[in-house]
């Protein structure tokens, strides 16, 4: 539902075709847990609400490939919850910063065999990037294997965990 090309009140329909997508947003970020619909999304149906048969919002219309016609997305309506609620408590999205860069790395077999990793690819320290992440904790180089609780098996997966207030890193 929405404002597609300032036609107001405007509805159309389609079918979920798949749960739990990825997609990187403009700024790098990536998001998961994404809907993907073949319902027409035009520029003004961002932000509407992509609802189920029984009337239900079930996420929020976000994006589409411009170039594969008819393939859009939603946020699932429990992370549009989440995000409303951050926005009404503190204003704005916060993240954790660690200050370094990173990126995702294969692991050489021999080294996943004798530390007994589950997994072919961890996160990888590229260098410091800002404060936190400079005075002491992990150095060029180092493999990333948990952050906090989560393995941290890609740049992707330590992101998710950077919107918890505390972070703690292991590293080899």
């Amino acid at each position: 539902m929405g404002c597609p090309l300032g036609f107001q009140f405007t509805v159309t329909t389609g079918v979920i075709s798949a749960l739990g997508r990825s997609l990187r947003a403009q700024n790098g970020r990536m998001m998961d847990a994404i809907i993907q619909t073949d319902a027409a999304l035009n520029p003004g149906n961002s932000g509407g609400p992509l609802v189920n048969t029984r009337g239900e919002v079930i996420g929020v219309n976000t994006a589409t490939i411009l170039s594969a016609q008819g393939l859009a997305f939603a946020v699932p309506v429990n992370t549009a919850r989440d995000v409303a609620a951050h926005l009404i408590s503190h204003g704005r999205i916060r993240r954790s910063f660690v200050g370094f860069g990173g990126q995702t790395v294969p692991l050489v077999r021999q080294w996943c065999a004798t530390t007994s990793l589950p997994g072919k690819r961890r996160a990888g320290h590229r260098g410091g990037t800002g404060k936190p992440g400079a005075g002491g904790g992990p150095r060029e180089g180092d493999i990333i294997i948990r952050a906090g609780e989560h393995d941290a098996t890609s740049v992707e997966a330590i992101q998710r965990v950077l919107t918890q207030s505390t972070i703690a890193l292991r590293c080899r």
